[in-house]
């Protein structure tokens, strides 16, 4: 028997003890209803149980300890109410949670549970998985028989009033992928942790962004403070100069007292260190602002300053940018966690040429030395030229893949692409006319995106990667063969790539109607019905399943969204934009990431906790599309966030579930849109709190295609062309997917004009 009424508002009161009652029943899942009261202690007598979720609700008390005796039990979750009280442990007379041999989760976060963690509750027995008891009032050590537990990957006592010392057999639990201690009151040393292999990071949360920032580099004792132009920063050494700058973010630090100099002080050391021993001109760096963004990022502020002159010339941004893009330095682990950089744009690059001093000593000598110094010097110069040449062709073959490779012939190429080919750069610039701003058509994160036509007529668009975006070679060269192998009609097709010259660009079919994101907001001028809808969503799903189950080898996106889905001339969508996306093998699945990628609000909240990245990730954010589908609203908007918008409002005992406030009203609701009530269940499957609980993404492909039989429409026929408003909106010639600045480029291409 199962029983899930979760998100129903008017669930209020307290919990019957007469659902002790129901002997059959395996799940009981009531998140975020208004039971406020004691959890029953009649709960005990449910023993078939296996997943028990009363989390988000209001109750009071104690833990029941009867629940001790559910010994099928598999899930427990109380997390997010009022509990207050001790961790209940069995004794001779009365059952405890110890007892919960084959239980995998433990999420008993964000109550008021007070007083030690007993040592009774661990053993060698249990099949702990997640261990989360943040936000308590749990005081005294962290026991030792914790180390005992070698299931445990994630453990959570962060906001606590721990205190102590870590118990030394922690260094056994090798599966431990996350440890959050932050926030307690714990004493150093630290014991030794090189057991943990899986272990990533210790976390700690900083406070909100608005308390202002808690560290900036101060000026050296060695210098006095100078005042700068409006359009310079004085430098650590007390220099005036434009630096490069950008945003460090960290998945997590290990230090709670975060107001302490000393571990910004050796991440700046260490960098200077860095840049200096690879021969970079960094005269100096300073970290400021530390904060928290909305997922708990760890964000700081980089300005690396220029040695010798006042900015840095473009070879020297661009050497900056790899190693900190790759990223080719490795901030300490002991105090931070894996990083991505994000760099600012540089306009301040020297106009003095690097050779310019050099030649003007040269001219002088030459003139007062005569002409016989002067032919001494230029055969030296030549001499120095050649070399020069010769190394940097030996450079180019080393680090170039294709460097024998002849584009002109059709066969012997080194890169294994199917339905793709090298373009040059000469071609590109000629389809581009010369890359002029007319045929800019939008740029993003990797770079700028250009429209091109081919002798024949066809349009392309091409993706010309900017510094920060450069690959190595064989990283490009992987890339490529991956995207050659995508051939779906629901998947926008790479036709080729261009690798010449210091470039690395992407070429794409066109695609005409702009993106799902535009249609939605009414930007594109395409009226959006509720048919039109629907096979959308399939043709999105479809190119999913594709990438998911028939791609060899098997790819997730990694970045599923409403601006990644395009429509070509007849509406059918395109899944598009690779640029985060991961093969993966059948070892690869279940992998744990370094850094977690993708877009605020469509984050599957799973793999952000875990970092462990699977395909059901691509069904979270692929049900937070759904939702986008039939609201028109943003994931997050306003601050709120669609998903739990939609299950705070959701009844399912009224018409439209009691979302008509939420519903896109261009939908039309004078008669209730057949399948809308299934489309959303199916959506909100999709966004199940545990991938395990989530379908797969062919399975959702059979379920809208089912709900469009049961609506009266065929699943198998092209949408329709474009509408006559949005026809008209492009003659003139408006239209236009990136007129947006605050959007990235999602691979959506205007109407040509």
């Amino acid at each position: 028997m199962f029983r899930d009424l979760s998100y129903n508002q008017g669930l209020t009161g307290s919990l019957p003890a007469s659902i002790g009652n129901l002997k059959n029943l395996t799940n009981l899942i009531l998140v975020g209803c208004g039971f406020n009261g004691p959890i029953p202690d009649s709960i005990g007598s449910l023993s078939q149980l296996r997943f028990l979720s009363l989390n988000s609700n209001g109750f009071t008390g104690r833990i029941p300890p009867s629940i001790g005796k559910l010994s099928n039990l598999v899930w427990l979750d109380l997390a997010d109410n009022q509990l207050e009280g001790p961790i209940p442990v069995s004794n001779v007379s009365t059952p405890g949670l110890d007892m919960l041999i084959h239980t995998q989760h433990f999420h008993f976060g964000k109550n008021k549970l007070s007083g030690q963690i007993p040592f009774q509750l661990f053993s060698s027995d249990m099949t702990l998985i997640h261990l989360l008891f943040e936000s308590n009032e749990l005081t005294g050590s962290l026991p030792s028989t914790l180390g005992l537990v070698q299931t445990l990957e994630v453990v959570r006592f962060d906001n606590n009033s721990l205190n102590g010392h870590l118990p030394l057999n922690l260094n056994n639990l090798s599966r431990v992928q996350y440890l959050f201690l932050s926030n307690n009151k714990l004493t150093a040393p630290l014991p030794d942790l090189t057991g943990m292999n899986s272990l990533n990071t210790f976390y700690c949360k900083l406070p909100p962004s608005n308390s202002g920032p808690l560290y900036s580099t101060p000026p050296s004792k060695n210098c006095l403070p100078v005042s700068c132009s409006s359009d310079q920063i004085s430098s650590p050494t007390c220099k005036c100069a434009h630096p490069y700058t950008g945003t460090l973010l960290f998945g997590g630090i290990s230090f709670s007292d975060f107001r302490t100099s000393t571990p910004y002080e050796i991440l700046e050391w260490q960098l200077l260190q860095f840049f200096q021993s690879h021969q970079l001109p960094v005269d100096s760096v300073s970290l400021s602002d530390p904060r928290m963004d909305l997922f708990e990022y760890h964000l700081l502020d980089l300005a690396v300053f220029p040695y010798g002159q006042s900015s840095f010339n473009r070879t020297g941004i661009f050497m900056i940018a790899f190693v900190l893009s790759n990223p080719t330095f490795r901030a300490p682990r002991e105090l931070f966690g894996p990083y991505t950089f994000i760099g600012d744009n540089y306009e301040h690059f020297s106009d003095e040429p690097a050779n310019s001093k050099k030649s003007s000593i040269a001219t002088k000598i030459g003139a007062a030395a005569g002409a016989s110094v002067l032919f001494l010097l230029l055969v030296l110069a030549g001499t120095y030229a050649y070399r020069q040449k010769k190394r940097a062709e030996r450079a180019t073959k080393e680090s170039n893949p294709f460097a024998h490779w002849d584009s002109k012939k059709s066969s012997g190429s080194i890169p294994q692409l199917k339905g793709a080919r090298c373009f040059s750069f000469e071609e590109l610039t000629k389809y581009t006319n010369n890359f002029s701003e007319a045929n800019d058509i939008g740029s993003g994160s990797y770079g700028k995106v250009y429209r091109g036509t081919l002798p024949t007529g066809e349009l392309i668009a091409i993706k010309r990667a900017q510094q920060g975006s450069v690959q190595g070679g064989l990283e490009f060269k992987t890339e490529i063969e991956l995207l050659s192998r995508v051939h779906h009609k629901n998947v926008v097709s790479l036709l080729g790539f261009c690798f010449e010259r210091g470039e690395q660009m992407l070429i794409y079919e066109y695609v005409p109607n702009g993106s799902l994101s535009d249609s939605l907001s009414g930007k594109s001028g395409i009226r959006m019905d509720w048919t039109r809808r629907l096979k959308i969503a399939l043709g999105a799903a479809r190119g999913l399943a594709y990438l998911h189950e028939l791609a060899n080898p098997p790819i997730i996106h990694r970045d599923i969204k409403s601006s990644n889905i395009l429509l070509d001339e007849r509406l059918n969508a395109k899944v598009a934009d690779f640029g985060l996306s991961k093969p993966m093998g059948d070892s690869e699945r279940g992998h744990v990431t370094t850094q977690v990628k993708g877009t605020m609000g469509y984050l599957d909240p799973e793999y952000y906790m875990t970092q462990q990245l699977t395909e059901k990730s691509d069904v979270y954010s692929f049900g937070v599309l759904m939702l986008e589908i039939v609201t028109a609203r943003k994931p997050i908007e306003r601050g709120k966030y669609i998903v739990k918008e939609v299950r705070l409002a959701m009844d399912k005992t009224k018409s439209l579930y009691n979302l008509q406030e939420i519903l896109d009203a261009s939908i039309g609701f004078v008669a209730t849109p057949k399948g809308l009530e299934m489309v959303v269940d199916l959506a909100m499957s999709c966004v199940e709190e545990s991938g395990a609980d989530r379908p797969t993404m062919g399975e959702v492909v059979k379920e809208i295609e089912n709900i469009m039989q049961l609506a009266g429409m065929n699943p198998n026929v092209e949408s329709a062309s474009s509408s006559a408003t949005y026809e008209e909106a492009t003659k003139g010639g408006s239209l236009h997917p990136y007129s947006d600045d605050s959007s990235a480029y999602s691979g959506a291409f205007p109407a040509p004009r």
